[in-house]
């Protein structure tokens, strides 16, 4: 009697493991188990980096808001006095609108600021 191997289920899941790490050098991309652990790795890392990729992206925008606003003429508005004054004003301005109109817009913005 032949012995009973895994068969089509546990291929495909190797397979499935061996594609996601297509491109990873060495044993890494061709050899399941290096690649089961390479691969799992990299899904944490990508859990990861999604998260962090937001707070860079907050982090940029309250970095160019705070150049735009000491930037003006009329005195220099730290980025937190400025948010301040845009919320008692009642701006409802996400910090990513108000980096792109500080940048594509700095009228605009200054007037906003204003406000």
């Amino acid at each position: 009697m032949p012995r009973a191997k895994r068969g089509f289920k546990a291929r495909r899941r190797r397979n499935r493991i061996l594609k996601a790490a297509s491109g990873f050098r060495g044993k890494r991309s061709s050899c399941h188990a290096i690649a089961n652990e390479a691969v799992q790795h990299a899904w944490m890392h990508m859990y990861r980096s999604r998260k962090v990729k937001k707070r860079d992206f907050r982090s940029l925008w309250i970095m160019r808001i705070n150049a735009a606003a000491r930037g003006l003429a009329e005195g220099a508005t730290s980025y937190s006095k400025l948010i301040g004054k845009l919320g008692t004003a009642g701006v409802a301005l996400n910090r990513k609108m108000l980096a792109e109109i500080a940048i594509s817009d700095p009228v605009a913005f200054a007037q906003i600021a204003r406000a």
